[in-house]
């Protein structure tokens, strides 16, 4: 039997998956990405869990695409046009899955994100970084532009930042992306596991129906017009109000007595 390409690990209502495939410095090929959109559907029918944290082995969290898997592609008679279109496809999929997951997504970033790995990590609702952590799209130094990981990429870093890292191949430091931003909190590589899972806990803690409601309201309104980005949200945060245990709440705080 083989070794699974990620492991999952819960506990208190905090799934932890983690890319499992270090040799390869996790990279998403076909059966990783298989992999990953498996787990994730299982999570989303999972209402147990109110958090999942993203993590990998290895000293990469991941290189990206599987670059060997991609050439043998181009023995086909299109020239690999139909493959290619379909790893890209199913990539981006796999991507707008962890967006609309219902639990909150933490990205759990020990080394090198780099290409599809950085744009995982982007495409995760919040990023805990280890201070030696390193993000890039560096596809241009091989000659391909990361036309997909800048989606995620330019939804986490403003647009002139981001160009200059698809243009340049440059990586951008956690330090750097800590303050750009991009991370939202920097940990020393022996806390970072620590410091993920602290972030989980107190999200845990709160009112998971919220929490949903919210990250949906949230990636919904993004991009929107802001007309439309208020009808959209003001429509779920009626959902939100009318739930019973967010009555009980509200009612507590003006009657100034703990939330039974």
């Amino acid at each position: 039997m083989t070794d699974p390409l990620i492991h999952r690990h819960d506990q208190d209502g905090i799934a932890t998956l983690t890319l499992a495939q270090p040799q390869t410095l996790n990279a998403l090929s076909t059966q990783m990405l298989m992999a990953l959109d498996e787990a994730l559907a299982s999570l989303a029918q999972d209402e147990s869990v109110r958090v999942v944290i993203l993590g990998a082995e290895g000293k990469a969290f991941s290189a990206g695409h599987d670059l060997k898997e991609m050439q043998g592609y181009r023995v086909d008679a299109d020239d690999g046009r139909s493959a290619f279109q379909t790893l890209f496809n199913r990539c981006s999929r796999v991507m707008q899955h962890v967006a609309a997951l219902p639990q909150p997504v933490i990205a759990q970033v020990q080394g090198v994100a780099t290409a599809a790995g950085c744009q995982l990590a982007c495409s995760c609702d919040l990023i805990v970084a280890s201070e030696t952590a390193r993000f890039g799209v560096n596809g241009i130094n091989l000659g391909l532009f990361c036309s997909t990981p800048a989606v995620a990429l330019t939804r986490r870093l403003a647009p002139g930042a981001a160009f200059e890292l698809l243009t340049t191949g440059d990586f951008l430091s956690a330090t750097r992306a800590h303050a750009l931003g991009v991370v939202n909190r920097l940990a020393a590589p022996d806390q970072l596991e620590a410091e993920t899972l602290a972030l989980a806990r107190q999200i845990a803690a709160k009112d998971p129906a919220a929490i949903r409601l919210g990250k949906r309201a949230f990636q919904a309104q993004l991009g929107l017009p802001v007309d439309q980005a208020y009808a959209v949200a003001g429509a779920i945060m009626v959902e939100n109000v009318l739930l019973p245990d967010t009555n009980a709440g509200i009612q507590a705080f003006v009657d100034r007595r703990p939330k039974s």
